[in-house]
């Protein structure tokens, strides 16, 4: 009797032992991304548990303890992106990620533009801007602003739009590359996600004028341009909704505006899909509140 058991457990043991093995071989989950990728866009992900790093067409991706991740797309992306998950285990997995484009509003124009030739003290001013700039922009923080719903910073018209582009004479200049808010001088400014003051410009800048840069972590920031004043420093840990300035229209503005640009690592990405319809969107704090 005692043979016959040993021989019932032998064979139960080898009727299990391909299944155990299929279930040790059994493939990782995908990678998962919240929303369509489009031109200008902004995409948050998942990784499989186990992922040690993220690829973006070879490009390094800040990857979250918790497996989550933000991808953005510039204006001219190309159809498709490359995604690949490394995990700790060895296994590669990959995802081609398509890339939705848009349609840019243009302006034709029969002549080039009249072009002056910059003054003396903005060729000896502007270097040092450009490096304060490209200074802030290396920041990549432990902010989680990135995971939060965006709000606008301001509300009004929108008098400039993120990928327009003037065409003269057939020669295409410089793509805008934010949304303005059109706004009466001094009318606040606040913070459209969590983030920390990575840039509070001294003084105005020759073309951005009074600049403030914040980091919301995992390598995306927002720049405000043009205020009329800064009501933070650099260091300061900014919650959503907390006012951070004003509109103005200091350096290179024709009206009082607020242009608000904002960048994934080195990617300009378009702010009003990251916020949504300004309809839509929940208002900012007034200064009498404070964020939870």
């Amino acid at each position: 009797m005692t043979q016959l058991v040993r021989q019932a457990v032998f064979a139960l043991c080898l009727f299990l032992s391909p299944m155990a093995q299929a279930e040790d071989a059994a493939p990782s989950p995908p990678i998962q991304l919240d929303r369509t990728a489009v031109q200008g866009g902004y995409v948050l992900g998942w990784a499989p548990e186990g992922t040690t790093e993220i690829l973006l067409d070879g490009q390094s991706v800040p990857l979250a303890a918790d497996g989550r991740f933000a991808l953005g797309f510039g204006r001219d992306a190309s159809a498709n992106a490359q995604l690949i998950a490394r995990l700790g285990t060895g296994e590669t997995l990959s995802l081609t990620i398509p890339i939705a484009p848009r349609q840019w509003q243009l302006e034709n124009l029969p002549s080039l533009p009249r072009v002056s030739q910059p003054s003396a003290e903005f060729l000896a001013r502007r270097p040092g801007e450009l490096a304060q700039i490209e200074a802030a922009r290396k920041s990549i923080s432990s902010q989680t602003g990135w995971r939060q719903s965006f709000i606008w910073p301001a509300r009004g018209r929108i008098s400039g739009v993120f990928g327009s582009q003037r065409i003269y004479a057939g020669e295409p200049g410089v793509p805008h590359n934010g949304v303005d808010v059109a706004g009466g001088t001094g009318t606040a400014v606040y913070a459209p996600a969590n983030g920390i003051v990575i840039l509070a410009a001294a003084s105005p800048f020759t073309l951005e004028g009074n600049l403030l840069m914040i980091d919301h972590g995992m390598g995306l920031n927002s720049a405000f341009l043009h205020l009329s004043r800064i009501d933070v420093a650099v260091g300061d840990v900014i919650r959503q909704g907390q006012p951070i300035g004003a509109i103005g229209m200091t350096g290179r503005a024709t009206g009082p505006h607020l242009h608000w640009g904002m960048r994934w690592l080195d990617q300009r990405i378009d702010p009003a899909l990251v916020a949504g319809p300004m309809s839509a969107a929940p208002a900012p704090m007034g200064k009498d509140k404070q964020p939870d």
